[in-house]
Parts: structure tokens; C-alpha cells; sequence
């Protein structure tokens, strides 16, 4: 055992599939691999929580956004393209869509509670179909439907229900939880061929050096990258999960993987200050957004889009351009932007008796505390009740991510059976960089995946992985350095700190180093002032992207000085040293594309418009790992499915 901390004892581990990550697209990476791998094949996997209550669905959910309840694979194609404003990998979300279905049947086999619409016609929650004459989705019963692709949900205990299915598969002997992987290491005799990943433990004074053969490169999108509106007793309130560091972009771009679309961000519109979700208050309540002045925004504003058609035309407005009509409001002095829940749930009490009615209203509640208890607290601490109080809306600040309204990600290949030669280079759902996989939100050019969309996708690699081990039997990946080389460098922050820590009688004012705090509240700045964050209502254009760039430099600069003081410090220092890496990358790509392809979520305002011909394209980068160079590239868009807009 090692001493002190910052000395810490070195764990090597040889396998030959690892997993970083432990949300929903490694849990269903977890249970499929095992199903195809035998005896012959070591899975391990690797998770910087617990998996119980990791990745995006750790607080839980209240619906499933992803089920295909007579839709076709082709629709949900052109639906994802819709909101996506055309660019969209119709082959990575054709294989989505054909295998989604049998995810969400396996969640409810475990016991996720599905909610049913009996054949009389009402609907009962997930508790009490089955004493009420229902049917399982797989048996043919109807869900509640709160929108056309998502089904309600009693969601609390989703994650841990999904998880559990991957813990018995894989078998805890095999689950490394609470250790935070933060490089992959290429192979010592091929740059690029995945060998295995570095980290630590957030509990212990431990390295961990993993060997591997193949890897499923699955640790989330990217939060907290742009300032938050939360600020002061709000800090740490967030739409999306808090420690999504962007880990997944900025490990495999290190290596020299080819990202995809990382202009990309969502902005989702929000409860304000609670950030909860609107989704089954628009879809299953039928509420009303409307401006401060109860006019309905999205109507009065809609000949806004038209410079953005063909788009403005899909059957539901794209998120973004809902939100560019919403910033109009806001920017004209017409705000706040209210979600007008009392008059939605009284037309709903007039068709409904009063133990409905009593049910209805819990529901409301329900809806934040199965998946944004945060948001219940802010309705109690501010004497709302929604039958009858109307709340704010905002639009939140920028996030990264792949699966929900986003595509930003890796560039992958896709399945044999429907992709064009140049998307498609031997494994579904590899990168550019051999036996480095991703799912979920690290597929880039692909959203709407959700939660069992992920699940599946995972699943899609997972089985993938285990063909390509079973084809590179003999390979056995060697290491251009060695542990204690991988140790030092992950302990340099602690270095750092007990080099320098007495040299001030404030430990955290020193000329020597940086907290990670203040580190994040440094980009936080750069990437709101300068990328497009809430402080200039989501604009830009290239002489700020420039200046930006220029300041990110120098934070990149001052990385190396990062200190830890304890291992806390360790993981929000290394977190935030990826959170400045994806920052660049989306930097670097919306500078690169010299369009507004999603105005509402951000804007170029030197080239406002939509340019259909000369970006349809998907923009994509690559860095070199032994320069650090940056290579941005156009791929030209294919539309694999016939896309109609009207």
C-alpha cells in the first residue's frame, strides 16, 4: 500500500472489453456483450459514480421519449432530421430505430412501471394495469402516449432498475465503481489502435491502468462548459446531469478520433430556476406557453422561421426554432414567458370527476418528482401550485450532448447492412480510432435517442466489440509508458498543490496555481461572453470566436497548473480539464461553419442565414495526438431516407 496522500498505490488490470461509463449506453452495452461473449472473451466496466444512479437518468424519468408504437424506423428518421435542421447519419438512426422497441420491452420485463390506456379507454399509471385487465407492451398493450414518440412512465427507479440487468450480467467482481478514467492510451506499435484507459478512484488513493483490447467510450455529454443561470445559492442547478464533463469528446479526440457536428448544442427551453422539464406539460397536460401579455409567441412569431425553411414546415417546429421565436419575446421587452398550467388543467377537470381530477393534479407534481425533485422544491418555495399559478419559462444555458435534442459526438461507423462505404469501416459504432467504440451521447449526427435509444445503442456496440475481439484474438496491446508515468501525470495537480500550498498564508490565493473552481469559472466566462452563451442572448460571430479562441489558449496554458488538494479537487480538476477540451472543439466548429443552421440555440450573426448549399454538410475535426493540431473537415450529407418537410 502506498503512504501519504499523493502517493498512490497503482492497480493494473488486464481484460479484454472495457466499459467507461455506467449510464444507460453501457448498462445496455453490459447486458448484450455477455449475452455474445461466452467464457472466452474478460469484460470489465469502469463507472466514475455508481451505476445505480449514473448517466443522464440517475434522478429518474417520467417518460421514455423513445418508443416506436406503430412508426416506422423511416419516420423516425425523418423526425429526428426535422428538429435536427437536416443534417442527420440516417443509417445510425434507421439501426436505432429498428432495435429500440425491444429495449423498452426488456425494461418493463425487469419492472419498469409502464403506464396503459385500458380497452375502455382510460389510462392507468404503471402500478395498476395489470390488476385493471391490461397488457404488457409486448403482449400488445397500448402505453399512454404523451407526445408521438414518448410513452409516460413511472420513472423514479428507471436507472436502477436498467442496472441492475447489467450488474447480474457482468457480475460485480467485474464493476470498478467511483473511478474516474480521464486519458485512453494508444497502442505502443499502431497510433491508432486503442490499448487501454488511465484514472483514479474518488474514494481511495489508487491509480488504475487498464489494459483492453476494445473500449466503449460512454461518459456522457458536456455540462457546466458555459455559465450557468443559476448562480450564487442556485450554483450546481442544471438541466442536464452535473458531472457530464465531456469526458466522452475530449478523451477520444485526444487520441486523434474524428468528432462530428460539434457546433451542435441544445438549449432547452425550462422551468426557470428548477430547470424542469416542459415536455409532459406541452405534450400529455396540453399546455399553453404564451408571453407575458397571454399571447401565444409561437403563432404570432412563425413567419421568423421562414428564412429558415424548408424546416419551419416539419410537422413539429424544431426545438430551436420554438426557442427562436421565444427569444424574440424576451429580447422585445414582452417577457416573462409563462407555462400557462391553470387553464390547462381546468379544461382537462371538465371532462374528469373529482377523484380523477385529485389524481390529475398529482400527476403534475409527480412529473418533477420522478425525474427533477429540484423543480417541486422551487414550485413549494415560491407558493406555486399549478392549478393555479402560472410559471416562468427560460431557455437554459448551452449543453453538449448526442442523444436528447443534440448531435454533437464522435464519428462513427455505421451497420454493414445500410451504410454507404464511406460511413462504414468494418464495426458498427467504432470510431476512427481502432477498438474505440462510443453510444449514446458520444454518437455524433444522430439525436433523439433518449434514454432507450441509448440503451440500444449500446447494445448495437456491445455486440459489436465483442466481434471485433473475437477477429483480433491475438493482438495484446502494449504501452508506450509505463504506470508509474500514467500515475504521475494524473497526480500532477496534487503535485502541484503540496509543492506550493505554504508558499501563501491563504492556500487558495497562490501565484502557483489555479483551484479548479476558479478554473471553471474562467472558461465558464470565455465560452459565455465569447461562444454564445445567455449573456449575449446566444450570439456570436467570428471575431469573437477568434478572441475566444485566443483566451482559451491561454486557459489551456494554465491547465498545467491546476492544483488538488485532496481527491475531490482531483476529479473537478480533471473534469474541468475536459470540459475546456470540448469547449474548444465546439468553438472551433462553430467558427468553422459559416452559417446559422440553429438559430434559437445559437447564431452567427455575420451569416444569419441558412445556407443550404454550401453547409448541408456534417463539419467535423480531428486532432493529431502528437501535434495537437486541429483538422477541420467537410463530409458531405447523405439522405438516405426521403425527408418531407410540410
Amino acid at each position: 500500500m502506498a503512504g501519504t496522500f499523493g502517493d498512490p498505490e497503482i492497480v493494473e488490470i488486464d481484460t479484454d472489453i472495457l466499459f467507461v461509463g455506467g449510464g444507460m449506453a453501457a448498462c445496455g452495452a453490459a447486458y448484450e456483450a455477455v449475452r455474445w461473449a461466452g467464457d472466452d472473451l474478460k469484460i470489465t466496466l469502469v463507472d466514475k459514480a455508481a451505476m445505480d444512479r449514473s448517466g443522464a437518468v440517475a434522478m429518474g424519468l417520467s417518460a421514455i421519449n423513445t418508443y416506436l408504437d406503430g412508426k416506422t424506423p423511416e419516420q423516425y428518421c425523418q423526425y429526428v432530421a426535422a428538429d435536427l435542421m437536416g443534417i442527420t447519419r440516417d443509417d445510425l438512426v434507421y439501426d436505432v430505430g429498428r432495435h429500440v422497441n425491444d429495449s423498452v420491452h426488456l425494461f418493463e420485463e425487469w419492472g419498469l412501471p409502464i403506464w396503459k390506456e385500458l380497452e375502455d379507454g382510460k389510462r392507468v399509471d404503471g402500478a395498476s394495469w395489470q390488476s385493471k385487465g391490461g397488457k404488457s407492451l409486448a403482449d400488445g398493450g397500448k402505453p399512454v402516449h404523451s407526445g408521438g414518440w414518448q410513452i409516460m412512465i413511472n420513472g423514479e427507479s428507471y436507472k436502477m432498475i436498467v442496472a441492475e440487468a447489467a450488474k447480474k450480467a457482468l457480475g460485480m467482481e467485474n464493476i470498478y465503481e467511483r473511478v474516474f478514467i480521464v486519458k485512453y492510451l494508444l497502442d505502443k506499435n499502431n497510433d491508432n489502435r486503442i490499448a487501454g484507459a488511465v484514472g483514479f478512484s474518488n474514494r481511495e488513493d489508487k491509480i488504475y491502468v487498464f489494459k483492453a483490447k476494445a473500449i466503449l467510450n460512454v461518459c456522457g455529454g458536456a455540462v457546466n462548459v458555459f455559465r450557468p443561470r443559476s448562480t450564487g445559492e442556485g450554483m450546481g442547478r442544471v438541466w442536464y446531469p452535473v458531472w457530464n464533463a465531456g469526458s466522452t469528446y475530449a478523451m477520444a479526440s485526444e487520441v486523434g478520433a474524428e468528432l462530428t457536428m460539434m457546433e451542435n448544442r441544445f438549449v432547452p427551453t425550462r422551468f426557470k430556476d428548477g430547470y424542469g422539464p416542459v415536455g409532459a406539460w406541452f405534450l400529455l397536460f396540453k399546455s399553453k406557453a404564451t408571453n407575458a401579455f397571454g399571447e401565444d409567441y409561437l403563432k404570432e412569431n412563425a413567419h421568423m422561421c421562414e428564412q429558415y425553411a424548408p424546416y419551419d414546415k416539419a410537422v413539429v417546429m424544431p426545438s430551436c426554432l420554438r426557442n427562436h421565436t421565444m427569444l424574440k419575446e424576451m429580447k422585445d421587452g414582452r417577457g416573462p414567458i409563462f407555462m400557462d398550467t391553470p387553464t390547462a388543467l381546468a379544461a382537462l377537470a371538465e371532462k374528469m370527476d373529482p377523484t380523477e381530477y385529485k389524481h390529475l393534479i398529482a400527476e403534475a407534481w409527480e412529473d418533477f418528482l420522478d425525474m427533477c425533485i429540484g423543480q417541486a422544491g422551487v414550485w413549494a418555495g415560491l407558493n406555486i401550485r399549478p392549478e393555479k399559478s402560472k410559471s416562468e419559462l427560460i431557455p437554459t444555458e448551452p449543453y453538449l450532448l448526442g442523444s436528447h435534442s443534440g448531435c454533437c459526438g464522435i464519428w462513427v461507423s455505421g451497420p454493414k447492412d445500410i451504410a454507404p462505404a464511406e460511413w462504414e469501416w468494418g464495426y458498427d459504432r467504432m470510431t476512427t480510432v481502432e477498438g474505440l467504440f462510443t453510444a449514446g451521447d458520444g454518437v455524433g449526427a444522430s439525436g433523439h435517442k433518449f434514454s432507450s435509444g441509448s440503451h440500444a445503442e449500446g447494445r448495437i456496440a456491445g455486440k459489436a466489440m465483442v466481434k471485433y475481439c473475437q477477429d483480433h484474438a491475438d493482438f495484446k496491446p502494449e504501452f508506450s509508458g509505463t504506470a508509474k508515468e500514467f500515475a504521475d501525470e494524473i497526480y500532477k495537480p496534487v503535485r502541484t498543490y503540496m509543492e506550493h500550498k505554504d508558499k501563501t498564508t491563504a492556500e487558495d490565493i497562490n501565484p502557483h496555481y489555479i483551484t479548479p473552481k476558479m478554473f471553471q469559472m474562467r472558461l465558464q466566462k470565455i465560452m459565455d461572453e465569447y461562444v454564445a452563451g445567455v449573456a449575449t442572448y446566444y450570439q456570436t460571430n467570428g471575431v469573437m470566436l477568434n478572441e475566444g479562441l485566443k483566451y482559451l489558449g491561454m486557459l489551456k496554458e494554465d491547465s498545467e497548473n491546476m492544483r488538488a488538494k485532496d481527491l475531490h479537487e482531483l476529479m473537478r480538476a480533471w473534469e474541468n480539464y475536459h470540459r475546456m477540451w470540448t469547449g474548444e472543439a465546439h468553438l472551433r466548429h462553430i467558427l468553422f461553419r459559416e452559417e446559422s443552421r440553429y438559430p434559437g440555440f445559437y447564431y452567427r450573426s455575420d451569416f444569419l442565414d441558412l445556407d443550404e448549399e454550401n453547409w448541408k454538410c456534417f463539419v467535423n475535426s480531428k486532432v493529431d495526438p502528437k501535434t495537437g493540431e486541429w483538422e477541420m473537415i467537410k463530409r458531405p450529407h447523405i439522405d438516405l431516407v426521403e425527408k418531407v418537410y410540410k
